[in-house]
């Protein structure tokens, strides 16, 4: 069995960006660990909440029932607060203005208490270029100097998926009547090159739990969102494969990530749109 420590910044990325890599990892018998940096404290607040600031609370607990639906075995915090959009404005205790060393130093000790196998963190620009997604790969990066032999994996989009990403929203804008720059309150997304990319999950056989995981951020993600409102063949085109970008794989050939998921077949789908691929690419 491998264990797998994923570092998110708020709770529902984790359903987004990695949640059929985690039911996948999970189904086949591995240990699975979501760290979330924050609890979505800047996050939008229902209008049926009484009290706002317990929005970090509800946020939590919506992360506890998407890990419950995904299979994680366990979730943990770091303890900073959402640093929103603005980071200059994001005041103290935030992850975006927390210290590094001291940020790495908690992810280390956890990573360790877990004796885990992998991390997973974003890549440079954070997927979306907000603050806390950029300062997760900050953080992920300094804490993977201090653990050796732990492999390093960074959760991304290659160019041709976003692409797509992009293409379901227009078709969504038009079928749904809405203005052809409306982007379905979907984030901004940054593509590394697709020969960047070194491993492909392809996740299709677990999109209903990744459905369902996302489905459980009810506060952030509504039965009428751009993400749970797309027909079910959209919805494999924009979420049926997660990336990821290995550093060592030219180097250090396949990792724990590669071993866990071969023996489920998660492995031998490139995008899909796009033709069929091997993983690792180098």
């Amino acid at each position: 069995m491998w264990t797998f420590v994923f570092l998110h910044p708020h709770p529902d990325d984790e359903a987004l960006a990695s949640g059929g890599t985690v039911a996948a990892l999970a189904q086949a018998g591995h240990r699975v660990v979501l760290v979330f940096a924050t609890r979505g404290e800047a996050g939008i607040v229902p209008a049926d909440l009484a009290d706002p600031d317990r929005l970090g609370e509800l946020r939590a607990g919506e992360a506890q029932r998407a890990a419950d639906v995904l299979g994680a075995a366990r979730v943990a915090f770091l303890g900073y607060r959402d640093s929103g959009e603005d980071a200059a404005a994001a005041g103290p205790g935030s992850f975006a203005g927390a210290d590094l060393e001291e940020a790495a130093a908690r992810l280390v000790e956890l990573v360790r208490s877990e004796a885990a196998d992998a991390l997973v963190i974003y890549d440079p620009v954070g997927v979306t270029g907000h603050p806390d997604h950029v300062q997760v790969h900050r953080v992920g990066a300094r804490a993977a100097e201090s653990l050796p032999g732990v492999r390093v994996y960074e959760s991304t989009m290659s160019r041709s998926q976003v692409a797509s990403f992009h293409a379901v929203i227009a078709d969504f804008a038009r079928a749904s009547g809405a203005p052809p720059t409306d982007d379905g309150g979907a984030p901004p997304l940054h593509g590394v090159p697709d020969a960047e990319v070194t491993t492909r999950v392809d996740v299709r056989p677990w999109l209903g739990a990744k459905r369902a995981a996302m489905a459980a951020h009810a506060s952030q993600i509504g039965p009428d969102s751009f993400f749970l409102a797309l027909r079910s063949a959209d919805f494999a085109r924009v979420f049926g494969v997660e990336s990821y970008v290995d550093r060592l794989a030219a180097s250090a050939g396949p990792g724990p990530l590669e071993a866990a998921l071969v023996g489920v077949a998660a492995l031998s789908a490139a995008d899909v749109d796009g033709p069929a691929g091997s993983v690792p690419q180098e």
